[in-house]
């Protein structure tokens, strides 16, 4: 039975949520394998919607074991949090799987975030704040705390006393912030240790296990190709492997084991955060995809940035990813539109690129040159099916598919948990 991975297509908040809850009723373990509480996935079932940041979205659909693997950065804090507020509503998260191998994240590892992007002003690079980065950096450093120290005090206490050598004097004598005492992250660790052991696990053994009884294991990505730290709009990206190679490394599955990799990508391009972002808008255009799409950050509220439909990213995460199938979402947007913009390729100083720059400052420079298609000025979010859409929706679909590398699968036609249109079968 197959291992499916999902990533996003483009610079994150492309609908993954909902991609994962389309195929619910048919898997059986969800899996996050990287990034932490930086990212943020809405789901809507019925008139419920659900904002989730830590957990993988799968948590969501009865009868799925959702799993957070070792690539993640874990907040203890906020994932307690998420699992108390979906606890009040109703959701049955007692199936939740934590990798012993995930990192934590802690007290300092948020201080540090906060401080440094301050302190770097113009050159920001637009970390959400939440301690991402400083943890991937620890962990790389090889003075991370995991989750099996939690359960090791001597260990634990000290992993910190190390960590912090360094840190302290970098908050006190570069940014001037007070010291953090070595009692105070043992403490405040400890105190979820026990509420989490029974969530513990070797999650790379139960998900080989799973797949050799034949269950179907969904891998889902958090942020997006293009903010993949190899891969992506360096360095103006996240500080893990958001692309399908990271499902194997950030879950201890092995890559022989994924057999499809589906990409969710929006009919139109956002982005949150400084980098690069060729079809950018500034003018009605832009205004009008973010309040019809709704574009604000399902973590920060913050705006997001928002572009035309941009075909040679969509080709390199394609290829990047070996990508099986796209998941077109949020087409229903487009509905009040005469004529609809498409990046085809890009202008640099007057040469032509048919496909992405491999020098990040060609990219920073290029200009999108645009094909336009006629609009519908339908309402379709009641299609169904793709003989349903308007004819030029249909065109335009068709052409997205031909430029962008693979085919298109699922078209997401409004927010609502059933209003899609399946061309071909996610899983078969």
């Amino acid at each position: 039975m197959p291992g499916i991975v999902i990533v996003g297509a483009q610079w994150g908040d492309e609908g993954k949520g909902k991609a994962t809850d389309l195929l619910g009723s048919r898997i059986d373990y969800v899996v996050k394998f990287n990034g932490g509480n930086n990212a943020g996935h809405t789901v809507v079932i019925g008139d419920e919607k659900y904002a989730l940041h830590l957990l993988p979205s799968g948590i969501l659909t009865e009868g799925v074991t959702p799993v957070i693997g070792n690539g993640v950065v874990v907040d203890l804090e906020v994932l307690f949090q998420e699992l108390d507020a979906l606890s009040a509503r109703g959701v049955d998260v007692s199936k939740l799987r934590v990798s012993a191998s995930a990192h934590v994240i802690t007290q300092y590892h948020r201080t540090l975030d906060k401080v440094t992007e301050r302190f770097l002003g113009k050159r920001q690079i637009g970390t959400t704040g939440r301690g991402i980065g400083p943890a991937y950096a620890d962990k790389i450093n090889r003075v991370g705390i995991r989750i099996q120290d939690l359960y090791d005090e001597n260990i634990l206490r000290q992993k910190v006393e190390g960590a912090l050598d360094v840190k302290n004097h970098t908050l006190v004598k570069i940014y001037n912030r007070r010291a953090i005492e070595v009692d105070e992250i043992v403490d405040e660790l400890l105190m979820y240790a026990e509420r989490l052991r029974p969530m513990v696990a070797d999650t790379a053994l139960e998900l080989h296990e799973a797949l050799n009884a034949e269950k179907i294991v969904l891998f889902e990505g958090g942020q997006a190709t293009m903010l993949d730290v190899d891969h992506g709009t360096y360095p103006f990206v996240t500080s893990s492997n958001a692309t399908s190679g990271g499902a194997a490394t950030g879950s201890g599955v092995a890559p022989n084991r994924i057999d499809r990799v589906i990409a969710i990508v929006k009919a139109y391009t956002t982005r949150v955060g400084a980098g690069p972002f060729p079809t950018e808008l500034f003018d009605e255009s832009g205004d009008y995809l973010r309040e019809t799409g709704f574009e604000f950050g399902t973590t920060t509220g913050r705006e997001r940035r928002v572009g035309w439909y941009d075909a040679p990213v969509a080709r390199y995460a394609s290829r990047i990813n070996g990508v099986t199938d796209f998941v077109l979402t949020k087409l229903d947007v487009l509905d009040g539109l005469d004529t609809i913009p498409v990046c085809v390729a890009y202008d640099v100083d007057g040469v032509r690129f048919d496909e992405m720059p491999v020098n990040q400052s060609d990219f920073h420079h290029a200009t999108p040159i645009y094909e336009e298609f006629p609009g519908w000025k339908q309402d379709i979010t009641g299609c169904r099916s793709f003989a349903d859409l308007p004819k030029n929706a249909q065109d335009y679909v068709l052409a997205l598919e031909k430029m962008s590398g693979s085919r298109i699968s699922a078209i997401g036609v409004g927010p609502g948990r059933d209003a899609i249109v399946v061309r071909h079968d996610l899983v078969d």
